[in-house]
């Protein structure tokens, strides 16, 4: 028979086991508690992120140098396995233009299945570091670093989207280089395709600012009727991304049906149905030259390390923005990224992260658990599923504005301004990894930058400080002055 000793020990054990398993897998903990208010609330916030991830999916999958549909490959699995493994409610994973920009140093002049991979290893070192609890080493890229890369990656993918938004047939690598021959062919500019690209992006700054207008005075209650606009409002600006792609479609398909050639650039076909599911590629083929899995992480290179911690610095800083309570665990948002995009690369994802923009409407929208990623990974399947020939007329100028839109915000000027009031020397490594990152490359900018701060922090210890206190002791029987010196 057992002893109460021996109860009393197993019952310890399971209640570890309990905790372990609600912490690791949070839907344990909160779905015994889902009810139908929760419900509603969550499928509208899932159909509501899904009309903003079908739009940016397709324009970051271009922006990552892949054919269209691969967006919204990585749209749906991400926000599907959050559901499970996620701990803020708010955050929506899937394609970002920062992960974009960083897929397409890599998978330029090479296929998809560079990206697919970089998705796979991302995933893997992501599940290393959670297993060995290294979310703590996110602690050692600092606020300027981060500031300073988000800043100049942004400022890379608003260049790189100036082709689009003038209509010009280039290709070009790095910043400097966009520059260039952007200057370079600036006489073959289609007026079509930029005044479509500047009113797309005047509407989408117009439709972002109408949710902050107020119908009624401050201190006064608003009338049913005040409360249906406000909403109505709240809801176009939300949707202003699949609104203006829309309409932008419908007039790139008048115009392709009544003349010979449509005057816009066009997103072309992309591929109908599901994805394929299976194992990603360890080997492919590039002009009858065979890569094997080797070559390719060679090809790789760096972007294997460097991708997956970008992606979890992005996800951590979400999850701190949103989380009302309690303290993000980085150790559960690398399980789940790692685990998101391990299984987004059997779904021929590229890598992915969390989504500022997105979980800004998310948590605007209401979501109550994160089953609201369910909906949208739904909404997106359908939309592979039903949605795809109609894609084929996205003028290619209505992408470039919704990733110019959604990418402005995150260049953080004012925060130099903070940083010259609070610490100078804060300066330093944020233009560094700003300046780096534009000229060199983002790998580059950021290795710098944490360098930087590193030596920064390890100076003080090298060539400590050393403050002399000098007393004067008067001795009436010896009648001298001794002095003492302190040293600290």
């Amino acid at each position: 028979m057992a002893t109460e000793a021996d109860r009393w020990k197993n019952k310890n054990c399971t209640d570890r086991l309990r905790k372990l398993a609600s912490r690791r897998v949070p839907i344990l903990a909160w779905l015994p508690k889902y009810n139908s208010e929760k419900f509603l609330s969550d499928v509208i916030a899932g159909i509501t992120v899904g009309l903003t991830v079908m739009p940016q999916g397709l324009a970051y999958a271009t922006l990552a140098g892949l054919e269209p549909q691969y967006g919204l490959y990585s749209a749906f699995m991400g926000a599907i396995v959050y559901v499970i493994f996620g701990s803020c409610k708010d955050i929506t994973i899937g394609p970002t233009a920062l992960m974009a920009l960083m897929t397409h140093d890599y998978v330029q002049g090479r296929n998809a299945d560079f990206a697919i991979l970089l998705a796979f290893l991302s995933g893997c070192l992501q599940l290393l570091m959670a297993c060995l609890r290294l979310g703590v080493l996110i602690d050692f890229i600092s606020i300027p670093v981060t500031v300073g890369f988000t800043s100049a990656t942004s400022v890379i993918i608003v260049a790189s989207q100036l082709k689009g938004l003038l209509g010009l047939k280039i290709s070009s690598q790095g910043f400097v280089d966009t520059l260039i021959k952007v200057f370079q062919n600036i006489g073959d500019t289609s007026l079509w395709d930029t005044g479509m690209s500047l009113s797309c992006i005047a509407i989408l700054l117009l439709f972002r600012k109408m949710k902050d207008v107020k119908l009624h005075a401050i201190g006064k209650k608003s009338t049913n009727y005040q409360r249906i606009i406000k909403k109505s409002i709240w809801l176009i600006s939300t949707a202003r991304n699949a609104i203006v792609v829309v309409i932008c479609s419908v007039i790139a398909y008048k115009y392709d049906s009544s003349e010979s050639e449509s005057p816009f650039i066009l997103t072309g076909p992309v591929r109908s149905g599901l994805p394929p599911f299976g194992l990603p590629p360890f080997s492919t083929q590039i002009n009858n030259q065979t890569f094997t899995f080797t070559q390719m992480c060679s090809e790789l290179g760096t972007s294997i390390i460097l991708v997956p911690i970008i992606a979890v610095l992005g996800n951590v800083a979400i999850a701190k923005a949103f989380m009302n309570e309690g303290k993000v665990d980085a150790s559960q948002e690398l399980l789940t990224l790692g685990i998101c995009n391990v299984l987004g690369s059997c779904a021929s994802s590229m890598p992915v992260t969390g989504s500022f923009s997105r979980s800004a409407v998310n948590h605007a929208s209401g979501v109550k658990t994160p089953m609201g990623g369910l909906y949208t990974g739904i909404l997106i399947l359908l939309a592979l599923s039903l949605l795809t020939p109609y894609f084929y007329y996205i003028p290619k100028a209505s992408l470039s504005a919704v990733i110019i839109c959604a990418v402005i915000y995150m260049i953080e000027y004012e925060v130099v301004k903070l940083m010259w009031k609070s610490s100078k020397k804060d300066l330093v490594p944020m233009f560094v990894t700003f300046l780096f990152c534009l000229l060199i490359g983002v790998e580059y900018g950021i290795l710098s930058g944490v360098g930087i701060n590193l030596m920064f922090l390890l100076y003080p210890s090298a060539r400590p400080t050393v403050h002399v206190d000098k007393y004067t002791v008067r001795s009436k029987k010896l009648n001298f002055n001794k002095k003492i010196f302190f040293y600290i």
